[in-house]
């Protein structure tokens, strides 16, 4: 992996990570954080949605939103084992 391509994927994981946190309130981590969650969102997307039968296909805006769900179901599992 390039420099080139380790930039594009922080600041998709980023933007993901960002959206996910103000999708689902009360979640704000910092920069860091958000390219964290989006990193670990876009994983958990690219195992998920396959599964289900669902993708937005190539390219960067479908990446953010692929990173964006998965983030998603990361801090709605991070919220449900906080409270347990």
């Amino acid at each position: 992996m390039g420099l080139e391509s380790l930039i594009i994927f922080l600041i998709i994981g980023g933007v993901a990570g960002w959206l996910a946190s103000f999708l689902i309130k009360g979640a704000g981590f910092g920069l860091i954080g958000y390219i964290v969650v989006g990193v670990i969102g876009a994983f958990i997307a690219g195992i998920v949605l396959p599964m289900v039968g669902f993708s937005f296909g190539g390219g960067i805006i479908a990446s953010i939103l692929n990173a964006t769900i998965g983030a998603v179901i990361l801090l709605l599992i991070l919220r449900v084992l906080k409270r347990a």
